[in-house]
């Protein structure tokens, strides 16, 4: 099976799905890969560096998506492309079928493809192997947004992020403390920021107040307590996720009125709907808008911002999973590894996530999905 890596067409997606040296370990156990042109040039991977690891550089997008048996995608699989998408074909991206156009599900279903979302695959202990990385970025890149957004020159409250001698620091509050959560909350510590975080699991947040003894505020996350940390937020990190489905809007647009002019909403949920009712994606080139006087930051490709770490980190934790399709064949590798298997959307254009087939089910009732 001939792997494919093409050139990211999504707007401001700068990073590769495998550097040159993960290629090369591809390379080196027989396995042809083609590179498209220019497809790690945002992320400082020069063309070059590919073909020394043993890649063909292909021109077009057409001759990639027409050999490659397994195409590996950064990100969602942009509209321009779904003419290149082949009969039978394997793909493995971060798809986000969950809220994709219904466009794209009828045509990998049409076209008997089987799509791998990565973001989706989780081993018998829960966990996220390749999103976790991912999402450890995205965490750790929030004091560094939070930081420009506060600024008077941003549009932001005019508030140093961790305080100075006889002023206080931020006030960011965190929903949810999975791994974006935990890793924010983590980085915000550690600038200096007075951090609250709530989550629905008092396991979680029981770990959160362990490891940051008398640093961080926790709440469960009731409407309630939402209400109540709104009230004084200077910064509020949407970090929440339902694997394989929508995410939930935990923030109405009513209480996002709560919170001060100028303040920040940071929604990293926002590739799988947001959990505030007033996010909306937006793109790393034009960041953020403006609803009732508080600002909102919703890039759903934010790791893009620091492409070459996202890259290296992305494909650490990706390279066993393309090794395996291509080595071993579809069947071969699901049956080989249960947590490759459950990051299945669809197997030959079947359906196999029930929240896949209920956001379906909705649009063909006309429903918002």
């Amino acid at each position: 099976m001939i792997i494919g890596i093409p050139k990211a067409r999504a707007q401001d997606e700068r990073r590769v799905v495998l550097p040159p040296r993960g290629v090369r370990s591809l390379t080196e156990r027989g396995l042809e890969v083609m590179v498209e042109r220019g497809a790690g040039q945002g992320a400082g991977f020069p063309d070059e560096q590919y073909e020394q690891a043993g890649a063909r550089i292909v021109h077009g997008a057409d001759e990639l998506w027409g050999r490659a048996g397994l195409v590996a995608h950064v990100g969602p699989i942009d509209r321009q492309e779904y003419d290149l998408v082949q009969e039978e074909q394997v793909i493995m991206a971060s798809l986000h079928l969950a809220v994709a156009e219904p466009e794209l599900v009828a045509l990998l279903q049409a076209r008997r493809c089987t799509a791998i979302d990565f973001a989706m695959i989780q081993d018998d202990n829960g966990n996220l192997p390749v999103l976790r990385p991912l999402s450890q970025i995205a965490g750790r890149m929030v004091p560094q947004i939070a930081a420009r957004y506060l600024q008077t020159d941003h549009g932001g409250l005019g508030i140093l992020l961790g305080g100075s001698p006889g002023v206080p620091p931020a006030e960011v509050v965190v929903i949810g403390a999975g791994t974006v959560g935990r890793n924010a909350v983590r980085a915000c510590v550690g600038c200096g920021a007075r951090v609250t975080l709530l989550d629905t699991d008092f396991d979680r947040i029981s770990e959160i107040d362990w490891t940051f003894p008398g640093q961080v505020t926790t709440f469960l996350a009731t409407e309630a307590a939402l209400r109540k940390v709104l009230g004084y937020a200077d910064v509020v990190v949407g970090a929440v996720q339902v694997r394989g489905h929508r995410t939930p809007h935990l923030v109405t647009r009513d209480m996002v009125g709560l919170l001060r002019d100028r303040s920040l909403v940071i929604d990293i949920s926002v590739d799988q709907g947001g959990c505030f009712e007033t996010s909306r994606p937006t793109r790393l080139s034009d960041p953020t808008y403006v609803v009732d006087g508080i600002t909102h930051y919703c890039v759903p490709n934010l790791p893009s911002l620091v492409a070459r770490s996202a890259t290296y980190a992305m494909a650490n934790a990706l390279l066993p999973y393309i090794s395996a399709l291509a080595t071993l064949g579809v069947a071969g590798a699901l049956e080989a590894d249960r947590a490759l298997a459950r990051g299945v959307n669809l197997r030959n254009g079947r359906l196999v996530q029930g929240g896949l087939g209920a956001v379906r089910d909705h649009d063909d009732q006309g429903e918002p999905a």
